[in-house]
């Protein structure tokens, strides 16, 4: 896997500092590298992400009652998981008092991804092991889950976000360990599409349609609206998942204790995930704070200058044009 033509690649390219030329590779496979990105089956990764998605591709088995929440990096993969993991567990966790997961645990451990840690690093075994139902997550868009996913009939939750705040939140998140990741070098190359599982129109395009073909089976959220009315949201969120509130819950004000738990602010100051640091990648360490920003609707207009805003609203708009999903 490791020698595969694809890696070797990006490998070289990368260390002239070039884009490269499309090149034909195993399998039927269209690889291009830019930098240190390489376009595997028409999503931007690193080389060592490619890799891990290639062996989740060709060696996960997925289960018919297994869950996945989808996200396009920072679009609230850390809150969606806490809300699903709480909602899913309520009748083993109480929502209420001190013995919650959340507030020992970092919301992104209480799901694990499918792609990482890197799984040449660390084997698709380790999912095995749960016990069904599983609740997954991976940031994988549509055309690169394993087929078994669809097949199967496995439930999907995605959940996106303005792609100027993603931008944002993204750029912050990884200038953390890449101090030459400027902001314009950074614009430059996601106005192109280029950054981790890119293009994001093309991310969210693929699951806005197939929520349109399939409502029972995928449930599409917006962000922004799920910070304007997140009851309302928690409530669609457990009857899709197949635990709905019961009447009692819901007079108890349960869904607002859901809501509560898993606010920003509440995650925020949970010791867990203001301190300390982990490697949930694969040699690339962060801090757990790293994962709670300011977790606000429309922070863009803080950092994008118009010129930026109006380019990236542009490119957006044109490709998503005639598919009834706007931003």
């Amino acid at each position: 896997m490791t020698n595969h033509p694809l890696f070797a690649m990006a490998a070289a390219q990368s260390e002239s500092n070039h884009s490269g030329v499309p090149e034909e590779g195993a399998e039927g496979l269209v690889a291009e590298a830019r930098g240190a990105w390489v376009l595997y089956q028409g999503c931007w990764l690193r080389p060592p992400a490619a890799q891990s998605v290639m062996i989740v591709q060709e060696h996960f088995e997925a289960r018919p009652d297994d869950t996945f929440l989808l996200t396009f990096p920072k679009c609230g993969t850390t809150w969606l998981k806490a809300l699903a993991f709480t909602v899913t567990n309520r009748s083993c966790h109480a929502v209420t008092g001190d013995g919650h997961p959340l507030l020992s645990r970092h919301p992104q451990d209480l799901v694990p991804f499918l792609e990482a840690p890197y799984r040449q690093l660390h084997p698709l075994a380790d999912l095995e092991k749960l016990a069904s139902p599983r609740l997954l997550s991976t940031h994988m868009p549509l055309t690169l889950l394993p087929p078994c996913m669809s097949s199967l009939g496995c439930r999907i939750v995605y959940l996106c976000r303005n792609p100027k705040d993603v931008f944002v939140s993204l750029w912050q998140f990884i200038s953390k360990v890449n101090a030459d990741y400027t902001m314009d070098k950074a614009f430059e190359l996601f106005s192109d599409g280029v950054c981790p599982y890119g293009p994001i129109w093309e991310h969210n395009l693929g699951f806005w349609k197939k929520s349109i073909a399939e409502s029972d089976r995928v449930l599409f959220l917006k962000y922004d609206e799920m910070m304007a009315e997140p009851v309302k949201h928690v409530l669609m969120l457990a009857k899709f998942l197949c635990v709905p509130f019961t009447e009692e819950e819901v007079s108890r004000g349960v869904v607002e204790d859901v809501v509560h738990l898993c606010s920003f602010d509440k995650l925020r100051s949970v010791p867990v995930n203001s301190s300390g640091v982990t490697d949930r990648i694969g040699g690339v360490p962060m801090e757990n704070s790293s994962y709670f920003r300011t977790g606000k609707v429309g922070d863009w207009e803080n950092h994008l200058t118009e010129e930026m805003a109006k380019k990236l609203d542009a490119i957006v708009e044109e490709k998503l044009r005639g598919s009834g999903l706007m931003f």
